[in-house]
């Protein structure tokens, strides 16, 4: 899976847990751009993003994460 498909079906999991189709995250998004996004939405978003890649965060990665960008890094090191 490439950068590009994650990308996609990431957005596609952001627009799901916050319930807005309209919804665009690019690698630079973080917390404070996306109305809603606060502690709670925060562990939703990352159990939906693991069920949706089926793997797990460790809390060192979750914690150092600054932007979508660094979440689709992770993700793209560990999907094949």
């Amino acid at each position: 899976m490439g950068r590009t498909e994650i990308i996609e079906k990431v957005n596609t999991v952001f627009r799901d847990v916050f319930d807005d189709d309209r919804l665009l995250i690019g690698e630079q998004t973080t917390a404070a751009d996306v109305d809603g996004w606060d502690s709670l939405k925060h562990i939703s978003l990352i159990e939906a993003v693991e069920e949706a890649f089926d793997m797990r965060f460790t809390m060192l990665e979750i914690n150092g994460m600054k932007n979508v960008g660094e979440m689709i890094t992770i993700i793209e090191q560990r999907v094949v």
